[in-house]
């Protein structure tokens, strides 16, 4: 893998890191944990998987940050944004609009699927236990 790879790996993982702590930080302090599992509950979801989905969103984006196992984190939080994207899927393409769109979570779900498939990045930790900063 080249430099230049394993750096954009590395750009990817962070970026999605900060964006799923951005999601639960939304969840914690703009909306309240009580007021997103009504939300939930309100799709029709169990109330209580809203806080299973900020303590993933919580432990994930910590993980993808550190770089701790972040191909495996990456595709076991996808189904959390796919679940996102369904739920704003009747508000229409553009997340801006109200209630937000659909797109932004299938994009989103989309990077985390290509961390998966693409690798590590640079400064991860493998599934050894070592720490490696060049490789994928």
């Amino acid at each position: 893998m080249t430099p230049s790879t394993s750096l954009g790996l590395l750009l990817l993982r962070l970026s999605l890191g900060l964006m799923y702590l951005a999601h639960a930080g939304l969840k914690l302090f703009v909306f309240t944990l009580p007021g997103t599992a009504k939300f939930f509950a309100g799709q029709g979801l169990p109330g209580v998987l809203a806080y299973a989905v900020f303590a993933a969103e919580t432990v994930g984006g910590v993980l993808l940050l550190l770089g701790v196992w972040p191909r495996q984190v990456a595709l076991a939080l996808t189904p959390i944004l796919l679940g996102a994207a369904w739920v704003h899927a009747p508000n229409g393409w553009v997340f801006t609009a109200p209630g937000g769109g659909w797109e932004y979570p299938v994009f989103l779900a989309a990077m985390s699927v290509v961390q998966w498939l693409a690798g590590d990045g640079a400064g991860a930790v493998k599934r050894s236990g070592r720490f490696t900063w060049g490789a994928a």
